[in-house]
């Protein structure tokens, strides 16, 4: 991977939404969560999306990520547009230029920490030398270097987050998209798993989405938006 993938300009755009929609139908209910949302995050920059239970937080990240098919509208990953992209070049764009974290850690229980965290790098075409040294590393950056042996039922929680944290960061991401990834822990390894994202993020040069319940951690990334009945608004950190 070059290093203009890696490091690109600060104003370089890797993350967008044009227009964006979606309407779940059943029957001939059709349910809008919501329609002509514009969206768009810049390299390195840090962002913070708060909203009620079931305003589709969640749907919008899945959406930005690829793992969902909007209704309306276009989703630009690294400057590609989703749509026109088969779904294993798709699968292949969110492998490399994406990272995932998730309220559950999603960990593959019968793998070890170094395994797990190896994974994406060796499906995105890294040798097993290389991706060995990767994991390696950012599970020592995420202070489990002694656990690399360890499988998740021999981690603790924060542990298993930690670990996904460093998975979501193997392939030196251009975004890392967090689903409420602290909402599972208590609070002050809520806090431990925050900071360290935010010092990865800014150690790597990657852009940070985080879907979050949490305004007082909101309030610490570059900008804070808000899904409220189906509209996408930047809020004043002073008003979170």
């Amino acid at each position: 991977m070059s290093d203009a993938m890696t490091n690109p300009r600060p104003d370089t755009v890797v993350l967008a939404a044009e227009g964006l929609g979606k309407t779940y139908a059943e029957g001939k209910l059709h349910t809008p969560v919501f329609d002509g949302l514009d969206f768009a995050v810049r390299a390195g920059e840090t962002v913070a999306i708060l909203g009620a239970s079931g305003a589709g937080k969640s749907t919008l990240l899945h959406l930005l990520g690829g793992l969902d098919t909007p209704s309306a509208g276009e989703v630009f990953v690294s400057g590609q547009k989703m749509s026109a992209l088969s779904n294993a070049a798709r699968g292949t764009l969110r492998n490399r230029a994406l990272g995932f974290v998730y309220q559950f850690h999603h960990l593959l229980p019968e793998f070890t920490a170094l395994e797990n965290v190896m994974l994406p790098a060796l499906l995105n075409g890294a040798s097993d030398g290389d991706a060995t040294t990767r994991a390696r590393g950012l599970l020592e950056s995420v202070g489990l270097g002694h656990r690399l042996g360890h499988k998740p039922g021999e981690l603790s929680g924060g542990e298993r987050q930690r670990a996904a944290v460093a998975r979501a960061l193997v392939n030196k991401p251009a975004c890392v998209l967090g689903d409420e990834p602290t909402g599972n822990l208590d609070e002050r390894t809520a806090a431990t798993v925050f900071e360290l994202m935010l010092e990865l993020n800014q150690a790597q040069h990657t852009s940070l989405v985080l879907v979050t319940h949490d305004r007082r951690l909101a309030r610490k990334l570059d900008r804070v938006m808000e899904l409220h009945q189906g509209k996408l608004r930047e809020v004043a950190k002073d008003d979170v």
